[in-house]
């Protein structure tokens, strides 16, 4: 390898990356003839290999790294009429041992009783695949086709991986040194090679183990899960920092300062290199000192990441074109462009050099803002991948925590987060079809997409979009905020109406309060396969309902989302959705109102909010963690809090394990890491008590404040007598904690100062906590204030609903109020369909 201390720690990464794989299979798991072979990696993924020249590939590639899954799966062989069988518990398989084709390769995937396509004959095309995800969104104005994910409703999928590139160690390419260590090649043998996904209806299970074959979700750092600030515009050095210190006088938290494309020279670019669009070299003019500028922005509690659109390689006005040209052989007298080629080790060298001075002068990470298809001069390699897999590799040299943004490039990208889906319509359909593009790319793995909230260009302006998009952005993946340069689209939140403005501020605070249960979800996704949005099919793969509700989502263990995605109705002065609970008891996550869902199919419901939140339900015994907002300077603060607040919601028993870590990049891998502080909430206890318990921290105890302030807030329950509730800490009784119990949102709550965090919190309510009554009357009466419709109607409708509770749902439906005034202005026709609906909901939650 070079002498280049650089290169010789991204080669280092790198090789380290080949070195690590476990590429082939098990023996004990392979059958072979002379053209074909057959790897049984479990009892439901095969896979398939011809090979004309009787050669199989045993190398890396670019989507699979791991092929032997530590376990000899359950299957038998044998040979019948010229046919292998091969029968696992999950899979029926039959080859008649000659080139693939439909007649002669089959696989009958068992446990799928009710549909008649769960016989997949070679070249079959899927009809029932749940989708994955696409390439980008950009200028899409709603739905956009989506590739295949790893799961169907008719139990099988399959990827096809016969072009995919092959990564190996080599330190010679092209007859030249690579100092990498390491490369990607085309494969030295063509072939069919393809994976056979056949789990059925095991749907997690079906991802978890693709996970296994292409490499898990790396854990992301704490800063990527909160707010991000990004904007198409030409902010100067001051401009941009006024507008951080703006956001924290509002007490609006960021953690991500994005900085498109005119953080680099774009207007002064000699038309003799070209246009601006790719550029390396800071502009003066706008960022006159531009190491202050990243300094200031890193005191302000914000990491920096810049857009580069790599395309036309480097050019002659470039500051580092005399370097990076010598590097690749080039005399800089000349001026001739050097060509973007990542098929050049010296180029990729030269060129992870160049972003190598600008991270130490502050830069973070990297906006990958790839959009120039996907030729190279290697047949077959994606540049955007091969963007995405050194950059990622490079940016965990020197044991840094390793991170990119960027676009997604195919099966396996989810090892190179965060995903950038592109620029966006503003328009509510471009907002109806984010929930469901995000849910299903779960599907091929794919968790960590980051959107344009709020919408990049062109479209409306409209407040409620607004406002509905930033709701969605608080539970998605990646919360970055995103608009073009036009003078109108400023997502600045005091450029709304007053309301408007309060629901997006309110959105961005509970995002960044919602870090320690995010930052335990991203623990979940890297160390168990498990994504933080979840179709609503996966937990119920079974039943129907599941899969008529794309808009709705799990978000992590305790959380269901339905977002809204359509205008407010102008009667009701409300938005609404559609939305399905499954069996059990739910409860609302901002004011605790309770839903029942009895039957085993649940419970389909139009549920109305109004602009200050949507729909947003917490399951019974669900414990949420979250943090308490630092003020002023300390908004932004990234550290595991000092102060935290826990909902807990009642109707059954839960727990939760909290995951911190000291913040190194040792902790992805390195568990002595990471603490743990497990709560446990026993709803009724044989005594028929109630008990929440913070046990003492686990592992890493150094990674936490030595002391904490406990903020536990029984979210949906009654008011129980004040002095049944006791405290202990580390087994001795407190009497210093506040107890206060708050009408508006059902809520208990218990705050407890400086609990050590080596003791254990014990809150216990003698005689048991009491679900509360949804408060009926009150919640009708809201709605009907607020409601555009005549006055007599709303007394007449609040009147009926007092005597006869939900009884009085059919007579509304069929309302009419007769005069009592020969005046036309007291005249009245009935109620809206939509005010009824509204109360329909209100009627009918439990």
């Amino acid at each position: 390898m070079a002498n280049n201390a650089l290169d010789n720690a991204t080669g280092t990464v790198f090789v380290d990356y080949v070195r690590k794989a476990r590429p082939k299979m098990r023996e004990s798991s392979v059958l072979q003839g002379d053209h074909w072979r057959i790897g049984i990696l479990t009892e439901s993924l095969i896979r398939f290999e011809w090979s004309d020249s009787g050669e199989f590939e045993d190398n890396l590639t670019q989507m699979v790294v791991n092929r032997d899954f530590g376990a000899d799966p359950q299957f038998t062989v044998t040979h019948r009429d010229g046919l292998l069988i091969v029968d696992t518990p999950a899979l029926y398989v039959t080859y008649d041992g000659k080139p693939f084709s439909k007649e002669g390769l089959s696989v009958v995937v068992k446990g799928v009783a009710d549909t008649q396509f769960n016989t997949w004959h070679y070249g079959d095309e899927p009809k029932h695949n749940l989708k994955g995800t696409a390439r980008t969104l950009d200028e899409a104005n709603g739905e956009i086709p989506l590739d295949d994910g790893v799961i169907s409703r008719d139990g099988w999928a399959v990827l096809d991986d016969s072009a995919a590139n092959v990564i190996v160690e080599a330190y010679e390419v092209n007859g030249k040194p690579n100092p990498l260590g390491a490369w990607v090649m085309p494969r030295d043998h063509a072939e069919t090679d393809f994976y056979f996904f056949g789990y059925g209806r095991r749907y997690t299970e079906a991802v978890q183990d693709f996970y296994k074959l292409a490499g898990p979700t790396p854990l992301l750092p704490r800063f990527a899960l909160g707010n991000w600030w990004s904007r198409y515009y030409r902010y100067t050095q001051d401009e941009y920092l006024q507008l951080m210190d703006r956001f924290k006088r509002e007490g609006i938290p960021f953690t991500t300062s994005v900085i498109d494309m005119d953080w680099h020279r774009v207007d002064d670019v000699d038309p003799k290199y070209g246009s601006g669009w790719t550029g390396y070299s800071w502009d003066k003019q706008l960022f006159p000192d531009h190491e202050a500028f990243l300094r200031d922005l890193h005191e302000r509690g914000l990491k920096a990441t810049l857009n580069v659109h790599p395309r036309d390689g480097v050019r002659a006005f470039e500051d580092d074109y005399e370097a990076v040209a010598k590097r690749v052989g080039i005399d800089p007298a000349t001026e001739e462009a050097v060509e973007f080629d990542l098929t050049n080790p010296d180029f990729v060298s030269a060129y992870f050099d160049m972003h190598h001075r600008m991270e130490a002068e502050g830069v973070d990470f990297w906006w990958l803002d790839w959009q120039q298809g996907g030729v190279t001069r290697q047949p077959g390699l994606d540049p955007l991948w091969v963007l995405n897999h050194l950059h990622y590799l490079d940016s965990g040299r020197d044991g840094n925590w390793a991170l990119t943004f960027s676009r997604y490039a195919g099966p396996g990208s989810h090892r190179y987060p965060v995903g950038f889906s592109g620029d966006t319509i503003v328009t509510w359909e471009s907002l109806q079809f984010q929930p469901y593009f995000t849910a299903t790319a779960s599907n091929i793995g794919y968790g960590w997409w980051s959107h344009d909230i709020g919408g990049h260009m062109c479209g409306y302006r409209n407040e409620h979009l607004e406002a509905r998009w930033y709701q969605l952005g608080t539970f998605s993946p990646i919360n970055r905020l995103h608009s073009s340069n036009s003078q109108f689209m400023g997502k600045e939140p005091w450029n709304f109406s007053a309301e408007v403005r309060d629901a997006m501020v309110s959105s961005l605070r509970l995002r960044h309060m919602m870090l320690p249960y995010l930052y335990t979800m991203n623990y979940r996704a890297a160390f168990e396969g498990m994504p933080l949005v979840e179709p609503m099919y996966w937990a119920d793969p079974n039943n129907p309902q599941a899969y008529e509700v794309p808009d709705e989502f799990r978000f992590g263990t305790e959380l269901l989302v339905a977002p809204i995605v359509s205008d407010n109705d102008e009667s009701a002065q409300l938005g609404s959705t559609e939305a399905w609970l499954p069996q059990g008891e739910w409860y609302d996550f901002f004011d605790g109102r309770r839903y029942v869902s009895a039957g085993e199919s649940g419970r389909r419901l139009e549920v109305w909010r109004a602009i200050d939140r949507m729909p947003v339900f917490a399951k019974a015994g669900g414990i949420v963690p979250l943090q308490q907002l630092g003020e002023g300077n300390e908004v932004n603060d990234l550290g595991n809090p000092e102060s935290l607040q826990v909902l807990v919601f009642p109707g059954a028993n839960g727990s939760f394990t909290l995951k911190e870590d000291d913040g190194s990049a040792e902790s992805r891998d390195d568990q002595t890491h990471v603490a743990d502080t497990r709560m446990s909430f026993d709803w009724k206890n044989t005594d028929n008590t109630t008990q929440f318990i913070v046990n003492p921290i686990e592992g890493c105890t150094e990674a936490v404040p030595a002391q904490r302030d406990w903020e536990i807030v029984f979210r949906g329950v009654a008011q129980p007598d004040m002095q049944n509730v006791r405290i202990e800490i580390g087994g001795k009784a407190c009497n210093t904690a506040e107890i206060t119990y708050d009408q508006q949102t059902l809520s208990l709550s218990v705050v407890v100062r400086d609990v050590p965090s080596t003791a254990c919190l014990n809150v216990t309510i003698a005689n048991g906590l009491q679900i509360a009554e949804n408060p009926v009357e009150e919640d009708v009466r809201n709605v009907l204030l607020h409601a555009q419709m005549p006055y007599i109607s709303k007394e007449h409708a609040m009147q009926a609903i007092h005597e006869q509770g939900v009884r009085a749902l059919g007579a509304l439906r069929t309302f009419d109020v007769s005069p009592r005034f020969s005046n036309e202005l007291f005249v009245t026709s009935g109620m809206p369909d939509s005010v009824i609906s509204a109360l329909e909901e209100i009627l009918l939650r439990s």
